[in-house]
């Protein structure tokens, strides 16, 4: 848990529960060039550096057929977020919102979200542009993406 001295100015902290509601299996890993927050694009860019989504055994099956979408949704456990305030100072501007008002990866469940480009498979490798996380991210799953008509990607 994160010291209260942690908090800057507007922020809340508050108290999580001693139990967990759910549970969840990791899919696979996620490689990336960044090793610390500040260095991590705030939202993925697509003409961003290749990143790979490695996929662990007994998933890989799962991946047949991923070839035939050009955009993903890639959703991440955000492993080394803090999971205990409610609102928050965003890069400490001087002012304050609640959580669920914001991008940040620091909140109660910290599941991150990316729509990205499949740009090649490599057996149990997607390489995609467009992420906005550490490397060593877990992750959780992979949807292809709806087009704005509502149809797959």
């Amino acid at each position: 848990m994160a010291a209260d001295e942690d908090i800057r100015e507007g922020e809340i902290r508050v108290e999580p529960p001693e139990g967990f509601d759910a549970s969840l299996h990791f899919i696979g890993r996620i490689h990336t060039p960044w090793t610390d927050r500040a260095d991590c694009p705030r939202q993925g860019d697509p003409s961003g550096p290749e990143c790979t989504l490695e996929i662990f055994a007994p998933w890989v099956p799962a991946l047949e057929g991923i070839e035939r979408h050009e955009t993903l949704e890639v959703l991440y456990w955000l492993d080394r977020a803090r999971r205990d305030l409610v609102r928050q100072s965003p890069r400490n501007h001087g002012y304050s919102r609640g959580t669920f008002a914001l991008r940040s990866p620091v909140r109660p469940n910290p599941i991150g979200t990316a729509r990205v480009r499949l740009v090649r498979v490599e057996g149990p490798r997607l390489i995609v542009r467009s992420l906005d996380c550490l490397d060593g991210t877990p992750l959780i799953d992979l949807k292809p993406a709806r087009c704005a008509h509502g149809g797959p990607a």
